[in-house]
């Protein structure tokens, strides 16, 4: 059984390291009045990503009814192969590692200008005026999106990855504007195409198949959520673990070559994502000494796994010059994140950026009792108040 909401948010590391010992996977409470099971060691979380038997479609018969509707759930998180190979190659079309990396030199031009912006203020929330901004201004452009939505379009998706697994009527009237939002948004791109990657996805064939309209805005949905909620978490953490450790951040600065290693390493310290997406298990699963029936809730702690001494040496601590292992930061098998390649290049960016620009940059207020976003799904801070200094 897991402690409080409230514990769990604040630190629960100790929590998973507990569990992790006690047992590869821990029936517990994800919702009200609803039971499941948590995946907390290393290479059993690997494994049960990649497990057929763990299936994604028949999560959503017991999903929030908020979350199942046509144009939020027809998406690759939704779907298990060959449903999910067939969306995931219509997508991938449009969404490729090479154009990613084409898209560097505006990630930095937006980058660029946020950090102008910033100059001559003192004190800032980092995660409002920074990290939330590049990430969704880079997601909106990618896609075709309007940025003239942007703060409707966040309060949406907070909403909705908050209260997951809890349902609420705001979370309800929050999905619906998002699929209407969205459905208007794809009408008008079939009406007047761009260069954008919506454009893009409208027009993907693949012998004779296509996206109908409630893929697209599933997919939408999905991109424009998960292209930015997880980054700016990984940008937030980043700089809360840096603020906490000036002399990593000098080592940072002083040579920039390392960061991509570094944002490797916050990806596994403090991962933006504590667990992956609901499954559903469709035969018996054998997790460590543990087996898991068929019909039950499987949640698999991305966080949790990365810190297992079994796959990382002293977990616990903060190494960016940390070689060894491979996180699961970004999942693993078939439902690995399309949007990898992008978040590295966002994360590296902005590190590189605030280092260089704010040098003397430090927390505003008490490191020690951050504001965690709630909920089981993400691991992020809901503000970082700081101290730009001298510039």
């Amino acid at each position: 059984m897991l402690p409080s909401e409230e514990a769990m948010t604040a630190n629960p590391h100790p929590v998973f390291a507990a569990m992790r010992h006690a047992a590869a996977a821990h029936e517990i409470p994800i919702g009200p009045g609803v039971t499941g099971w948590m995946v907390t060691r290393y290479e059993e979380a690997r494994r049960a990503l990649a497990d057929p038997r763990l299936a994604k479609s028949p999560t959503t018969a017991v999903m929030p009814p908020e979350m199942v509707k046509p144009g939020l759930s027809k998406h690759m998180l939704n779907s298990d192969a060959p449903e999910h190979t067939r969306l995931r190659k219509l997508v991938s079309m449009a969404f490729t590692p090479r154009r990613m990396e084409e898209f560097r030199p505006r990630v930095q031009a937006i980058s660029d200008a946020l950090i102008e912006s910033l100059k001559g203020r003192e004190v800032i929330d980092l995660i409002d005026d920074y990290a939330f901004p590049l990430p969704f201004q880079v997601i909106c452009e990618l896609i075709g999106v309007p940025m003239v939505d942007r703060d409707d379009f966040r309060a949406w998706s907070n909403l909705l990855l908050d209260q997951f697994a809890q349902g609420s009527p705001e979370a309800a009237a929050a999905a619906t504007s998002m699929v209407d939002y969205v459905g208007k948004l794809v009408i008008r791109k079939r009406d007047e195409p761009d260069e954008a990657l919506l454009s893009g996805l409208i027009a993907a064939r693949d012998a004779g198949d296509k996206l109908d309209d409630d893929e697209l805005t599933s997919l939408v949905f999905l991109l424009l959520v998960a292209g930015h909620e997880t980054t700016v978490n990984l940008i937030g953490n980043a700089m809360y673990l840096l603020l906490s450790r000036p002399d990593q951040a000098k080592a940072l600065r002083d040579d920039p070559a390392a960061i991509p290693a570094a944002v490797e390493e916050v990806l596994r310290f403090e991962s933006p994502v504590k667990t992956a997406t609901l499954r559903i298990s469709v035969a018996p699963v054998e997790v460590g000494e543990v087996t898991i029936p068929p019909g039950q809730l499987v949640l698999i702690s991305l966080l949790s796994a990365n810190r297992d001494s079994s796959a990382f040496t002293q977990p616990d601590e903060l190494d960016l010059t940390r070689s060894e292992g491979q996180h699961l930061a970004f999942g693993h098998g078939i439902h690995f994140c399309l949007g990898a390649p992008l978040a590295r290049i966002e994360a590296r960016i902005a590190i590189e950026s605030l280092l260089s620009q704010f040098p003397q940059m430090t927390a505003e207020g008490d490191l020690a009792s951050p504001q965690w976003r709630p909920g089981l799904l993400l691991r992020g801070l809901a503000h970082l108040p700081v101290n730009l200094g001298a510039h």
